[in-house]
This record gives structure tokens, C-alpha cells and sequence, in this order.
């Protein structure tokens, strides 16, 4: 069985590119009331079955802020924090959270009841300190910190007698100001690192040397492999944020007038993320194509099966589909000689699991087999579950676009921003396992650094590894010939 040559090399998705453009959950705290139905302000907000499904923006704000006897449920609280980015930026949601935080002190000075003043002041640091944990990254916008440090001076003006309010923002601001710290230089480490090397391949008729290493001379295991290459996805993936997710959504609606559009900054770990599957297709093409000696081709073909088959046995099935995906490029598959002589029954397998058909049906199923067994896992290995990105993104897209963002009654539709944010969190809970694998610096060396052929490189060793065997690839293989010769 031989495969079907694709047409073009792999790139960020389409779909991916488009929606970028140019350039926690938990149950309500013990104690805490519901708020009602009917949250005052510019509208009510709408239950089903106990369920907040809609609400105008206002009324949604109001039901994000505590009250004497009411705290929000922290999935409420991820959701809304999440969502609400769509219409308002952070900064300005703070600062009406902390109008309506003020109305409500007010109302409370008013009856001079200083036991129910601190109980509110509390929650409401409580929220912040949620807030803050959930999403530093809104409070990197100096508007977004003056307006914090406005909202905590408010409230710490009933804290005079033990400073336990007091002691509890401080505690906030300096956990903040960490994380801040973290992600900056996380993002400065980010721009020194070097995508890459772009190879150029070999010159016509010329052979590499033969001490050139390729990847079986740095690591012949491939279970060993496929746990760096599952290191390396942990890393690279824990540096997407639930709010870079949501970029998604905000970068690509151009209908709502008061969207937060983000900023470009937010989109580098998406991009990098994305940019890391097409460095693993090309590398796996690389490698099978610059093999000069049809066994070994054979070898090497059958080596990275080997490797995406361990990929997925552990839950790492980004890795698994560059993998395929590096194989399945033109420049490999029409390698019909080399392919004759690998034993594709596992390949047959894997490419099963990736089919396209029905959306992804079986890589669905075996990723929901993989979400149960790392529900029940007692162990770390247990626990990875690594989704393919560009089919995750794709979900979040397409649920985008096939709901509304308001009702007909203009009011916002929460029921939408549920699933997405379901389907995010649950991403973000995948992101934060560690990994049980320990780290092999040369072998992940190698899969970061190692120089990658050129499309162009790619097709010039193909054809020379396996000469054309029909007129459009004689007509490329002459073009590249012409191309390469203009060059010299």
C-alpha cells in the first residue's frame, strides 16, 4: 500500500492563520448565597434549570461581585473573567467592578454596620485574588493596575484593627507581581531562542558526508523519543493562557463594537506552539529523505511508525499527527520503492486513528479514552493527555462561528461562553501535568536544533534518492534542475 502524495508542505493551518490575523472550576464557597435571577441594572439574567444562560452585560458584571451574603461560583467566576474579554477590555471591567464595589460599601457605611462592611471587604479581595491567579497577564496594563490598587484601598479602610485585609492584598499584589515577572522573562528567553535551521539541502549528485548524524545516532529508542518529544510538547504547551485561547474568539469578531482585540503579544505562544508541529513534520521528512541507501530509508521510515505509535500510547497525540503528517508529505510519500519495503501495518493503523473522516471521529474517541484514563489516573504517566492543537483550535473556531454572541433580546449568550470555556479549562487542566519522563538534553537538542530541509531541499533529495516517474514530476524535477543551476 503506498500513500497518496499531498500537495503542499505543512504550514500553520489556514483556519489557524485566518483567526489570528496579520499581524477554575470549582462549587460555590460553603456559607455563600445565590444571587437572584433578576441582578438589577440594565437587565436580568436568565436560568435553565438552575443554569445561567444568558444576561445583558451589566447584569453579568453585577453578578461577578460579591455581596454580604452572596460570593459567585468560581466556575462563574473563570467563565465571566474568560468571556467577558469579547466586550470589554479587562481594564475597564475592572474598574466597573470597582464602581459597583464602592455603591455597595456606600450602602454598607450607610447602616454603619462595620461586621458586614469586613465580611464584604474580604470577598472582595477574595475575587481579586482569583482574578489574579487565574489571569496575571490582564494586570500587566498600567490601567489595570491603577485600578486594582484603587479597588484595595478601598477596602482596607475598614481593615484598621488587625490588618488581616491588609495582609491579604499584600500577600495578592506580591504573588502577582511574580507571576508578571515570570511571564516577561519567559517572553524575553522566547525571543532569543532561534527557530530552526533552515538546511538547503543537497547540491545535485552530491552526497552528504558520511558522518553525518542523523537522528538514530542520537537516539534509537523509540519509546525513548517519544518521551522527549512529550517533554518538549509539556514545556512548550505550558506557556499557553486561557486568555491567549480566547484570542481565538476576540481576534476574529469584528462585530461587536466594544470586543477587547488583544494585543498581537498574546497570540506568540499559539503561534510558537502551532509553528513547533510544522518544525516535527519537516524535521521527519528531513530525515527520511536525505538517507542516501534505500535499507536505510526503509529503517528510518519504519523507526518514526515506531515513534508515533509510542506517542500515542502515551497521550501525546500532536506529536503522533506531525509525525504522520511528516511522512505523509510528497517529497516522502512518493518514495513508492522505499515504502514497498516497510511493513505498514502499524503506519495503516495510526493513519486510522488520524482519519479525517466524520471529524476526526476515532482520534476523538481515543482522545476521550485518554481524558478518562487521565481522570483516574494515580500516576503521572497516566495523566497526559497532549490533543492535537490545530483540531482544538479548529473546535473552538467553529463553535465561534455556529453560535451568536447575543440573542435576539440583546442579550449576551452565556450559554455559548459555558462550552467554551469548558472546553478551555479543560485544555489548561491537560497543560499543568508535569512530566514523569526525565529530560535527555542531547536528544532534545537535536529535535530543537537540527538544520531542516526546504521544500524545495526536500523534493531535490527525493528525486534524487528515487528519480521521477511520471511527467509532472519529471516537469518539477526539470524545474528544480534549472532553478538550482541559475543559482550556481
Amino acid at each position: 500500500m503506498f500513500l497518496e502524495p499531498q500537495e503542499t508542505m505543512p504550514q500553520t493551518s489556514v483556519v489557524f492563520a485566518s483567526i489570528l490575523g496579520p499581524s477554575c472550576s470549582g462549587q460555590g464557597q460553603p456559607g455563600m448565597g445565590e444571587r437572584g435571577g433578576g441582578a438589577g441594572g440594565s437587565g436580568d439574567l436568565i436560568f435553565q434549570e438552575g443554569r445561567l444562560i444568558s444576561g445583558s452585560l451589566e447584569a453579568l458584571m453585577e453578578h461577578l461581585v460579591p455581596t454580604v451574603d452572596y460570593y459567585p461560583d468560581r466556575t462563574y467566576i473563570f467563565t465571566f473573567l474568560l468571556s467577558s474579554r469579547v466586550f470589554i477590555p479587562p481594564h475597564d471591567l475592572l474598574a466597573r467592578v470597582g464602581q459597583i464595589c464602592l455603591e455597595q460599601r456606600q450602602q454598607l457605611e450607610a447602616g454603619s454596620e462595620k461586621a458586614k462592611l469586613k465580611s464584604f471587604s474580604a470577598k472582595i479581595v477574595q475575587l481579586l485574588k482569583e482574578w489574579t491567579e487565574a489571569f496575571p497577564y490582564d494586570f500587566q496594563d498600567e490601567k489595570a493596575m491603577a485600578e486594582l490598587k484603587a479597588i484595595t484601598h478601598r477596602v482596607t479602610q475598614c481593615d484598621e484593627e488587625n490588618g488581616t485585609v491588609k495582609k491579604a492584598i499584600s500577600q495578592m499584589t506580591q504573588s502577582l507581581l511574580l507571576s508578571l515577572a515570570a511571564r516577561s522573562q519567559l517572553q524575553e528567553l522566547r525571543e532569543k531562542l532561534r527557530s530552526p535551521a533552515m538546511d538547503k539541502g543537497p547540491v545535485l549528485k552530491a552526497k552528504p558526508p558520511a558522518a553525518q548524524k542523523d537522528i538514530l545516532g542520537v537516539c534509537c529508542d523509540p519509546l525513548v523519543l517519544a518521551q522527549q518529544l512529550t517533554h518538549i510538547e509539556l514545556e512548550r504547551v505550558s506557556s499557553i493562557h486561557p486568555e491567549d485561547l480566547m484570542q481565538i474568539v476576540s481576534h476574529m469578531d469584528s462585530r461587536d463594537k466594544h470586543r477587547c482585540r488583544g494585543d498581537l503579544t498574546k497570540t506568540y505562544s499559539l503561534e510558537a506552539y502551532d509553528n513547533w508541529f510544522n518544525c516535527l513534520s519537516m524535521l521527519v521528512a528531513t530525515e527520511v529523505c536525505r538517507v542516501v541507501k534505500k535499507k536505510h530509508r526503509t529503517r528510518m521510515l519504519e523507526f518514526f511508525i515506531d515513534v508515533a505509535r509510542e506517542c500515542f500510547n502515551i497521550g501525546n497525540f500532536n506529536s503522533m499527527m506531525a509525525i504522520i503528517s511528516g511522512m505523509n508529505l510528497s517529497p516522502v510519500a512518493r518514495l513508492k520503492k522505499t515504502w514497498s519495503k516497510v511493513k505498514t501495518a502499524k503506519f495503516d493503523v495510526l493513519e486510522h486513528h488520524m482519519d479525517p473522516s466524520s471529524n476526526f471521529c476515532n482520534y476523538r474517541t481515543a482522545l476521550q479514552g485518554a481524558t478518562q484514563r487521565s481522570q483516574m489516573a494515580n500516576s503521572s504517566r497516566e495523566k497526559i493527555v497532549i490533543p492535537v492543537f490545530n483540531l482544538f483550535v479548529k473546535d473552538i473556531y467553529f463553535l465561534h462561528k455556529i453560535h451568536t454572541n447575543h440573542l435576539p433580546n440583546g442579550h449576551i449568550n452565556f450559554k455559548k461562553f459555558w462550552e467554551i470555556s469548558r472546553q478551555i479549562h479543560e485544555f489548561m487542566t491537560w497543560t499543568q501535568v508535569e512530566c514523569p519522563f526525565e529530560k535527555d538534553k542531547k536528544i532534545q537538542s537535536y529535535l530543537l536544533t537540527a538544520p531542516i530541509y526546504s521544500e524545495e531541499a526536500l523534493f531535490i533529495a527525493s528525486f534524487e534518492s528515487e528519480g521521477p516517474e511520471n511527467h509532472m514530476e519529471k516537469d518539477s524535477w526539470k524545474t528544480l534542475r534549472t532553478t538550482l543551476l541559475n543559482r550556481a
